[in-house]
């Protein structure tokens, strides 16, 4: 843990390779838990518009927002047009499939160097995602050995069906599904893996989020991977929140900063927060409680 840093405001930097937006705890000065936060494919689709849009503002945590695999400054060589290629080719195999791998793989490493260079405790992080970074989320805690103190996904990407289908509908070409297509979606599918989630110890609590408004993955989505996980967690240690004014897409295009702050996106934060106040180390002093939603 490094000691020797006070930060008042967020910065940018690379960890392992990894872009990031550090934002620090607003209420102490001390050694603080820290938050790992990982965006969408859609806006929020940068660690800053990430860090606008989910601030989590009174949490007495760092938080450090990661940028996804070929996005921003990791644009594959080829730039857009071949992330766009890639796309074409086989979404699910090519694109997908191997940013949310690549991402879950990645948090270990940046969390292993962020706690060198900033003030923050040795207590297991908090994990954070939204679309795409949920499903990262989700693959970490159904594969990695890493100790995590509380998860919370916002409109995760439960499993990839429903973005290929939606993909689909907006391009009008249906998506050719080989047996390699069918095994990566069963692997992504984490309703179906509920039982490598909750095998993890210990078990790290998770809040699942949906928006009324998202129409790709739709809130009976999250209450499906809810209901597979509850019988396997103990009481409040899983919890599912429907947002009725959140949408899939929490800003505008191009989704590289920050949107207004939108009523949906304000209730995730709020829940997002309330529960990592829950669930992580926190002087009691500085612990704000945000009520019951």
């Amino acid at each position: 843990m490094a000691a020797d840093i006070a930060l008042t405001r967020p910065v940018t930097g690379t960890a392992a390779g990894i872009p990031f937006v550090a934002v620090p705890p607003a209420t102490t000065n001390d050694p603080a838990p820290m938050v790992i936060g990982l965006h969408a494919f859609e806006p929020p689709r940068s660690e800053l518009a990430l860090a606008g849009t989910l601030p989590l503002a009174s949490l007495p945590a760092w938080r450090f927002y990661l940028g996804l695999p070929l996005f921003g400054s990791r644009l594959p060589e080829g730039g857009i047009a071949e992330v766009n290629r890639r796309g074409q080719d086989d979404y699910l195999i090519q694109l997908y499939g191997p940013v949310v791998e690549q991402a879950a793989a990645e948090i270990p490493r940046a969390i292993a160097e962020l706690r060198s260079r900033f003030p923050v405790l040795d207590d297991p992080p908090g994990l954070m995602g939204v679309g795409a970074g949920g499903a990262a989320v989700l693959l970490a805690l159904a594969e990695s050995r890493m100790p995590i103190a509380a998860a919370g996904v916002v409109n995760p990407i439960v499993g990839p069906g429903p973005v290929i289908a939606a993909r689909s509908r907006r391009l009008g070409v249906p998506y050719e599904w080989s047996a390699t297509a069918r095994d990566v979606a069963a692997w992504l599918d984490f309703t179906g893996r509920a039982p490598d989630l909750a095998a993890r110890r210990p078990q790290a609590p998770l809040l699942i989020v949906n928006g009324g408004n998202d129409d790709v993955i739709l809130p009976e989505h999250g209450r499906a991977l809810y209901d597979a996980l509850a019988p396997l967690y103990p009481p409040h240690a899983v919890r599912h929140i429907l947002v009725p004014d959140l949408a899939h897409t929490m800003g505008p295009e191009p989704g590289l900063e920050p949107g207004p702050p939108a009523p949906g996106n304000v209730l995730a934060d709020r829940a997002l927060t309330e529960w990592f106040h829950q669930h992580m180390r926190a002087d009691d002093e500085t612990t704000v409680r945000l009520g019951s939603f």
